[in-house]
């Protein structure tokens, strides 16, 4: 029996968040960590350049760490490369949205707010998930350009900016919210200091839960399937679950001690390219 293996890609460190909740749910998995931080962030990029720079990353650590399932762990690369991805990969591929049907479900005062980058604040998409899960209720959106630099520092050894987080936050907590989406998988990184900064605040949601659950879905049909080669997986626990990590630019500095932190330590290969 093997440990089945999910890769996880992202344009920069966000996606360890979405690492963080799969090794939660299933902490008998390798993970395989790929960034391309050379390009980040994705959301100032065209399209169809976020298309090609994801193709091709993905194909060629698929190439080298062949993996059971894909999880695109980066909203704007899930918006616009999935149909790309599921088209030309044979791994199945799951993706991230911002987690507004399940906020819906938890407010209490119909009164939502979706911190989110820039990019996702605007796509259209947006208006489709709110329209079809939050039609009765007020969506506050707000996109702060800094944050995800912030963070991506954060994991170097730099520390948050308190004060400017806070103040950046001062539209949602002028509100009278008392739901937040984290539509940013680097947002739940730093779910203690927004937590500081918006105290009133009584739901958080992101979506590593549910790319959890759908992960693991996808690898009991794998592992069901009687006529799969190696179908059966080994699911003892597994104390240091990321197998590769493969950045196209600059390893941070820090980020093992990161990801030790988050319960994510690193057996094998760190690769920049």
């Amino acid at each position: 029996m093997r440990r089945p293996r999910v890769m996880l890609f992202d344009s920069g460190v966000g996606g360890l968040s979405i690492a963080g909740s799969l090794h939660q749910s299933l902490p008998w998995a390798e993970l395989v960590y790929v960034a391309d931080n050379a390009a980040f962030p994705y959301g100032g990029l065209a399209e169809h350049t976020v298309i090609d720079r994801t193709l091709a990353t993905v194909r060629s650590s698929l190439d080298k760490l062949p993996c059971d399932v894909l999880v695109v762990a980066c909203n704007t690369a899930s918006t616009v490369a999935l149909p790309a991805l599921r088209a030309a990969l044979k791994v199945p591929v799951v993706g991230v949205v911002p987690a507004i049907k399940p906020a819906a479900q938890l407010s209490v005062t119909r009164h939502i707010g979706l911190l989110a980058t820039p990019a996702t604040v605007r796509r259209p998409y947006l208006d489709e998930l709110i329209g079809s899960f939050a039609a009765d209720c007020r969506v506050e959106r707000l996109g702060i350009p800094e944050l995800v630099h912030w963070i991506e520092r954060l994991v170097a050894g730099s520390p948050l900016p308190g004060v400017e987080l806070c103040e950046a936050l001062a539209p949602l907590r002028q509100r009278s919210l008392d739901t937040v989406v984290l539509g940013c998988t680097h947002y739940p990184l730093i779910a203690a200091a927004l937590r500081e900064c918006l105290p009133n605040v009584r739901f958080w949601v992101d979506s590593g839960e549910a790319i959890a659950r759908r992960t693991a879905w996808l690898l009991d049909q794998q592992a069901s399937d009687e006529t799969a080669v190696d179908s059966r997986f080994d699911t003892t626990p597994n104390p240091e679950p990321v197998l590769a990590v493969r950045f196209s630019g600059d390893i941070p500095a820090g980020l093992v001690g990161f990801m030790a932190a988050l319960g994510l330590g690193v057996s094998a290969e760190l690769h920049c390219s």
